[in-house]
């Protein structure tokens, strides 16, 4: 998408974000390379930007994107285009766009899925007009959990680019009041209409959200907090012999790259949830560490196991992607 927006022409363009590029970043942000790892997105998305439109102003922003930042950021641009993979990021910057009212391009994917449109623009709806609050936490795994054909945000983000150039030409019939549902295993595209909620906390008639916040506490509320366990304090238990019965609850291609040591129960955390691996646990004396690649599904896991079993059950803090930042950073990284 920012290729297309640099190679269009766009004069001024501003990229915001506080990571840097990981290997398992290339197969779908193919912005960067691999003399990139390591290297903070934003300079090696300047880098890109400018190899290939030396005449625009690319800016970089190396900070997480917050309720004390998002409008003073956005303040001095014609558009926001979403490219975020969180809730809470996502309802910032809607609230920010349309306390500003900046028109957003948004798109969202998972796995072989993909939906684009063009919120807060005119009187189309926003993005809180459909989806007024985010989903329980653990419910909807990231890009990174879930996976993702990497060709699919190329396609979006083509989209995204082809709409804010429009936005910008002022040209065409943009998106605002549409929404582009993709399905790629089907090779299928719908059109939905979306309307505006005039009971919306945000653009609503009595909007109750007239002040920027962040998100982070919104997107947790419908979860309760679980018991968790740093990827530290997991490892002194293990070398102390103390260790507890580990529960993996990925999927078993995510098994296949890398694992704790030690073993333990494998039962994917759609098997909690339907109640078919609940037999799995029925062996545990004692206490138990649940964990995923990051520690949403493990924490989903914890909750529905407290609801249903006698386990004393702790989910892992940041998953295996902790274990290998603070423990062994030998294993394999996805």
């Amino acid at each position: 998408m920012l290729s297309y927006l640099a190679g269009a022409g766009v004069g001024r363009l501003t990229v915001i974000d506080d990571d840097v590029v990981e290997l398992s970043n290339l197969h779908r942000q193919v912005i960067h390379r691999t003399a990139d790892i390591g290297v903070a997105k934003v300079d090696s998305a300047v880098r890109a930007a400018t190899d290939l439109n030396p005449d625009i102003e690319v800016v970089g922003i190396e900070a997480r994107l917050t309720a004390d930042n998002a409008l003073t950021v956005f303040a001095d641009h014609d558009l926001v285009v979403d490219a975020t993979d969180n809730f809470a990021t996502r309802y910032l910057i809607n609230d920010a766009c349309v306390l500003l009212g900046l028109p957003l391009v948004w798109s969202s994917i998972n796995r072989f899925d993909g939906q684009v449109t063009v919120w807060a623009y005119g009187e189309s709806p926003c993005y809180r007009c459909i989806f007024p609050t985010a989903p329980p936490p653990g419910t909807v795994p990231s890009c990174a959990e879930a996976g993702v054909v990497g060709s699919l945000p190329g396609v979006m983000g083509s989209i995204q680019a082809t709409e804010a150039v429009k936005l910008v030409l002022g040209i065409g019939e943009s998106l605002a009041g549409r929404m582009l549902v993709h399905d790629a295993l089907a090779g299928t595209w719908d059109s939905v209409p979306v309307v505006r909620d005039p009971q919306c906390a945000v653009c609503g008639e009595h909007p109750s959200i007239t002040v920027l916040q962040d998100e982070t506490g919104s997107c947790e509320v419908a979860g309760e907090a679980v018991p968790t366990i740093s990827a530290r304090e997991l490892a002194e238990l293990m070398e102390s012999g103390r260790a507890p019965v580990l529960v993996d609850v990925r999927t078993p291609g995510e098994r296949d790259i890398v694992s704790l040591p030690g073993g333990g129960i494998q039962v994917e955390v759609g098997e909690l949830r339907d109640g078919s691996g609940l037999d799995a646990l029925a062996g545990i004396d004692g206490s138990a560490v649940f964990y995923c690649k990051s520690g949403a599904r493990s924490a989903d896991a914890v909750r529905l196991v407290a609801a249903t079993t006698g386990v004393r059950a702790r989910s892992l803090d940041g998953g295996v992607l902790a274990w290998i930042d603070d423990v062994d950073p030998s294993l394999p990284r996805y």
